[in-house]
């Protein structure tokens, strides 16, 4: 399995040009293929990027930040699946802790964007985590996935991909360790393979996020049950995330 190095641009850059010089670059610098790369840039920078990639745009594995459950009608400022798709977006994040703690959103509308996400064809990035340093790991994990993957079949599960991101250490610059990030993956997996058994899970990625850097990033990723990183921050840093990439490629 390829290790997963997803970016998550949040609501950066400031501009599509800028957005454009660090998708160029990396289109430049970064031409191995054993790492899967998934770029997340805000949605409106998505019609620029197309445009100016032209035949590079498929260089990369290209993902939507947020989505919304209906696929049309009067909902103000959403986003729908067809409309992600016809932008080549195949991956969306649901359930970040920011919008999560932020924005008030529920397990109940992150499963019904999981839902609509696997529907028409586009795979979820379910993020859980707990939300303070010594709150019960497993207590959180468990019920943001039981609600989050409610009424799920073992086939739609089966095409999840899990984020583990302790929301104490996004863009704190304290991530985790990587001894206490397995433990969080054995807890997913188990909670998982109750719901739909070990064989499926066992084929479920599961990503670590947290104030990633070049600095910490082959703790992370040198570990077999780690399959990849969510990065935030460091993924807008050109030279930065390409070490990054780097250090996954050599893995």
């Amino acid at each position: 399995m390829k290790k997963i190095i997803a970016a998550n641009w949040k609501m950066n850059p400031e501009s599509a040009k800028e957005a454009e010089k660090i998708v160029k670059f990396l289109v430049e610098s970064y031409t191995e293929k054993n790492v899967q790369l998934i770029l997340f840039p805000p949605f409106v920078y998505f019609c620029r990027l197309r445009d100016e990639l032209d035949n590079d745009a498929d260089k990369f594995d290209w993902g939507a930040q947020d989505i919304f459950w209906e696929e049309s009608g009067a909902y103000t400022g959403e986003i729908s699946s067809a409309m992600l798709k016809s932008f080549w977006v195949q991956y969306v994040i649901i359930g970040h802790s920011e919008r999560r703690w932020k924005l008030g959103e529920t397990d109940e509308i992150i499963n019904k964007k999981i839902k609509t996400a696997l529907e028409n064809g586009i795979t979820p990035i379910l993020a859980v985590g707990e939300k303070e340093k010594g709150d019960s790991v497993e207590k959180f994990l468990e019920d943001q996935l039981c609600k989050g993957l409610e009424d799920l079949d073992e086939k739609q599960i089966s095409k999840i991909i899990i984020a583990y991101e302790p929301v104490w250490a996004i863009g704190t610059g304290s991530a985790d360790n990587p001894e206490d990030t397995i433990k969080a993956v054995r807890i997913i997996k188990d909670i998982i393979g109750k719901m739909v058994g070990k064989e499926i899970t066992d084929k479920i990625p599961v990503l670590y996020g947290g104030s990633v850097t070049s600095e910490n990033a082959r703790d992370f990723l040198s570990e077999k049950e780690i399959n990849g990183a969510l990065v935030g921050g460091a993924s807008l840093n050109k030279e930065e995330f390409l070490k990054i990439l780097n250090i996954a490629e050599k893995l």
